[in-house]
């Protein structure tokens, strides 16, 4: 299951997301977002879990948990919408 995380703290690595959710379960990948041009975090990533059980008690659990003061927002991932180019 692919798992939307949103409401990051910008300095969260890509390892501390992961062991956040490795709590839950096995974590197959973790993808946290960043601007193309300065570099910085976008406040947002995406989770892989292979289970589904184990992701859906990811969701349940980590939904709403604060992390460095940001409140986390946790969801199953909606299928990427291809947007007309400018």
């Amino acid at each position: 299951m692919n798992i939307y995380v949103g409401n990051l703290p910008y300095k969260i690595s890509d390892t501390e997301l992961e062991e956040l959710f490795s709590a839950h379960g096995a974590v197959s990948r973790v993808n946290i977002i960043h601007d193309r041009e300065t570099g910085r975090s976008k406040g947002f990533g995406f989770v892989e879990m292979d289970n589904d059980e184990e992701a859906k008690k990811a969701i349940e659990a980590l939904d709403g948990t604060e992390v460095d003061g940001r409140g986390l927002r946790v969801n199953e991932a909606r299928p990427r919408q291809d947007k007309p180019r400018r």
